[in-house]
C-alpha cells in the first residue's frame, strides 16, 4: 500500500487580521458606487481571522495586470515551493535524490518551465525525475494529487513521489471588479503551499514511513455544474466563477457519493475516525456536514484552519491532514477520509488507515 511518509505545510511572512485585508481590499476591489457595507458582511460572515499573503498588503493596489500579476505568483511559488518540498523531504528522511516523481498542482499562475522544473536543480532532484505539472482542479488537487501518486506507485511500489501545491490566490483578486463572487474571494481565500510526500510498499524508506495508507480513491463529476466553480480567463488575469447554489449541489449529491464509496469498502460514515476535509467556505463545510450527518466537532480542524490562514485552495487539505496527524492522531487501524471539491464541479475522496 502506499504510505504517506510526511505532509509539511508553508505559509508566507506577511500576516494580516481580517479586518486590515478588509479595508485595503475596498480601495482595490470596489467600483465606483459599490456598497462598503456588502464588502463588510461578505467578510464578517467568511469566518476568517487573519491570512497570510504573498505580499505586503500595500503592495496589492499597485499590482497592475496579468503579466505582472503571473511574474509575482513564479516568485513567490518558488520560495514557499522549495520550503515545502525540503521540510516533506526532511520529515520523511530522505534526500531530494530519492524522489522519482513529482506532482506540482496550482490554480493560481502559470508557469513554464513549471515550477518543479524551476525547482529541480536549485533542490537537487535528479535529472530524470518524472514530473506531472496539473493545472484547473482547484481546491481538490491537494485530495487528487495524493490519488495520483497511490496511482503511480501502486504500478512502481518501489519508488518515492511528491505531490507539491502551491496557491497564491491573493493575487488573483481582481482590481475594480465589485461582483459578489469577487468580494467573497476576497474574503475566504490566502496564500500557502504544501508538499506531501508518499512511499510505495517496497520503497527503502517504506518500512521507516509512520504514516497513514492510501486505501482507494474516488473522483466523481457532477453533470451540468461546469458554471459553479471556476474561472473566467481575462486581460486582467482570473475572474473567479463562483454559483450561489453551490451549497445546495453539495447537500444534495455529496452525501449519497460518500456513502457509496464507503460502502464498497464495507464502511459507513460513523466508522470514520477522522474527515481531512477542505475548507470550502462556511456555507459549504455547513453543507458537507449535513449531508453527511457529521457532528459539528467531526469537522473541527477544517474550521479551525480556515479560521486562521482561510482558504488554500488545493494547499488546504494537506495542512488539514498535517494537522491531523501531529494535533489529533487518530487511533491505528481505524479508517479516515480526505475529501475535496473543485471546478467541474467535481469531488474528490481517498480513504486511508490510519
Amino acid at each position: 500500500m502506499t504510505r504517506i511518509a510526511a505532509v509539511h505545510g508553508v505559509l508566507p511572512p506577511h500576516r494580516y487580521e481580517q479586518h486590515e485585508i478588509r479595508d485595503a481590499l475596498a480601495g482595490v476591489s470596489l467600483a465606483g458606487g459599490a456598497d462598503r457595507r456588502l464588502l463588510d458582511r461578505v467578510h464578517a460572515s467568511a469566518m476568517v481571522g487573519a491570512r497570510h499573503l504573498a505580499l505586503p498588503l500595500e503592495r496589492y493596489a499597485g499590482l497592475n495586470g496579468f503579466g505582472a500579476a503571473n511574474d509575482l505568483f513564479i516568485e513567490a511559488a518558488l520560495d514557499l515551493g522549495e520550503r515545502a518540498l525540503r521540510g516533506a523531504l526532511d520529515e520523511a528522511g530522505l534526500h531530494p535524490r530519492d524522489v522519482d516523481l513529482v506532482l506540482s498542482t496550482s490554480v493560481t499562475g502559470i508557469a513554464a518551465p513549471s515550477i518543479e522544473a524551476r525547482l529541480a536543480q536549485r533542490v537537487g532532484l535528479r535529472p530524470d525525475v518524472k514530473r506531472l505539472p496539473v493545472f484547473g482542479l482547484g481546491c481538490a488537487a491537494g485530495v487528487s494529487g495524493l490519488a495520483r501518486l497511490h496511482d503511480y506507485l501502486r504500478g512502481w511500489p518501489g519508488h518515492v513521489a511528491v505531490l507539491l501545491s502551491t496557491e497564491l490566490c491573493s493575487l488573483t483578486v481582481q482590481r475594480g471588479d465589485s461582483s459578489p463572487a469577487n468580494l467573497v474571494a476576497g474574503a475566504l481565500f490566502g496564500d500557502g503551499a504544501a508538499a506531501l510526500v508518499a512511499v510505495g510498499p517496497d520503497a527503502p524508506s517504506a518500512g521507516a514511513a509512520a504514516g497513514p495508507t492510501v486505501l482507494a480513491a474516488r473522483s466523481h463529476l457532477y453533470p451540468g455544474t461546469e458554471d459553479l466553480l471556476g474561472w473566467h480567463i481575462r486581460d486582467q488575469g482570473f475572474r473567479i466563477m463562483l454559483g450561489n447554489d453551490l451549497p445546495e449541489v453539495v447537500r444534495a449529491h455529496l452525501g449519497d457519493e460518500v456513502r457509496g464509496f464507503l460502502a464498497d469498502h464495507d464502511l459507513k460514515p460513523g466508522d470514520v475516525t477522522a474527515w481531512v476535509v477542505h475548507p470550502g467556505g462556511p456555507k459549504v463545510l455547513e453543507a458537507v456536514r449535513e449531508s453527511l450527518g457529521l457532528p459539528a466537532r467531526a469537522l473541527e480542524l477544517t474550521w479551525r484552519s480556515l479560521a486562521e490562514v482561510g482558504n488554500l485552495s488545493s494547499a488546504s487539505v494537506l495542512h488539514i491532514l498535517r494537522d491531523t496527524l501531529a494535533l489529533r492522531p487518530p487511533l491505528a487501524g481505524t479508517p479516515g477520509l480526505l475529501l475535496a471539491m473543485g471546478p467541474g464541479f467535481s469531488s474528490e475522496l481517498v480513504l486511508v488507515n490510519w
